[in-house]
C-alpha cells in the first residue's frame, strides 16, 4: 500500500535572505525533493534571526503537527536563535544533549569547548539528525525537522528525514486543465463552486491570463479520480457555452 502524502512546511531562517545578502535556493529544491516521492510542498516562510517573530512561527508550526522543515539558525553564534526559539516554543527546556556533544567533541577534541559545543544544546526530548558533513547534527522535534542553513549539509540531511521517516512513494498529486476563451475569471466563479460542491476531495484552479492572450488556466488538481472529475468540468463549460481549449502543456 502507498503512504499517505504528505504537505510539508517550508521555514528558512536569516536575515542575510531577507536583506538581500543571500538568495534562497531551498524552496525550490525541497519541492523537487518531494514531488516525485508524491508529497508537495504546503507553505514556506523566510524568517528573520529574530526571537519573538521565530518563536512564534515555531510555536504555530508545533501546533500543526508538523510536517516541516526548518532550515538556518542551529549553529553556535549570537546570531543562531533557533535552537532556543525552537525549545521556547514547544515549551520545553534547552538542555546539553549527550549525543550530540559527544559527536562535536569527537569532531573538533579540545576546540569543541567553549563555543562550539554550545550547538548540543537543543530542546529536551529531541531526536538527532546525523550530518553527512561535519557529524554536527540537525534535530527534530513535534514533527519539524531542524536542519543546518548551508544546503550542502541540509539536502542530504533532508533526504535521511524523507528515506527514515516518510518511506516509499505515494499516489503523485497530479492536475487537468484547459483554457477558457473570450470571458473573464469572475464568469466561472459559479462553475467553480458547483464543482467544489461536487468534488469536494479535488482543489480546482484558475488562472487568468492578461495581454494580447487573454484566457483563464482552469483546472483541478488531485490524486485519485481526476478523470471523472475533468470530465464534469468540461461538462459543465459546454452546457454553459463557453469556449475551451487543451492548454499544450496540461492535454491528458
Amino acid at each position: 500500500m502507498a503512504p499517505a502524502a504528505r504537505r510539508f512546511g517550508l521555514i528558512v531562517v536569516g536575515d542575510e535572505l531577507l536583506d538581500g545578502d543571500r538568495e534562497d535556493g531551498h524552496f525550490a529544491w525541497f519541492k523537487a525533493l518531494l514531488r516525485p516521492r508524491g508529497h508537495q510542498l504546503g507553505w514556506y516562510a523566510v524568517l528573520p534571526d529574530d526571537e519573538a517573530i521565530l518563536t512564534a512561527h515555531l510555536r504555530c508550526a508545533f501546533s500543526q503537527g508538523g510536517p516541516a522543515f526548518v532550515c538556518g539558525g542551529i549553529g553556535g553564534t549570537p546570531d543562531d536563535k533557533t535552537r532556543s526559539c525552537a525549545a521556547a516554543a514547544a515549551g520545553v527546556a534547552l538542555t546539553r544533549h549527550p549525543e550530540a556533544a559527544a559527536l562535536i567533541e569527537g569532531r573538533f577534541g579540545e576546540e569543541a569547548h567553549p563555543d562550539r559545543i554550545v550547538m548540543a544544546d537543543l530542546p529536551s526530548g529531541c531526536e538527532l539528525i546525523p550530518n553527512p558533513v561535519n557529524q554536527i547534527p540537525g534535530f527534530s522535534l513535534g514533527g519539524l525537522f531542524f536542519l543546518p542553513g548551508f544546503p550542502q549539509m541540509a539536502w542530504p540531511m533532508a533526504e535521511w528525514v524523507l528515506e527514515q521517516r516518510f518511506p516509499g512513494t505515494a499516489v503523485a498529486l497530479r492536475e487537468l486543465a484547459v483554457r477558457v476563451e473570450g470571458v473573464p475569471e469572475s464568469r466561472l466563479v459559479s462553475l467553480m463552486n458547483r464543482l467544489t460542491r461536487a468534488f469536494p476531495e479535488h482543489q480546482i484552479f484558475s488562472l487568468p491570463h492578461l495581454g494580447d492572450d487573454r484566457h483563464v488556466l482552469l483546472g483541478l488538481r488531485g490524486r485519485t479520480g481526476l478523470e471523472a472529475a475533468f470530465a464534469a468540468l468540461q461538462a459543465e463549460l459546454d452546457r454553459e457555452g463557453l469556449s475551451w481549449t487543451w492548454p499544450a502543456e496540461a492535454r491528458p
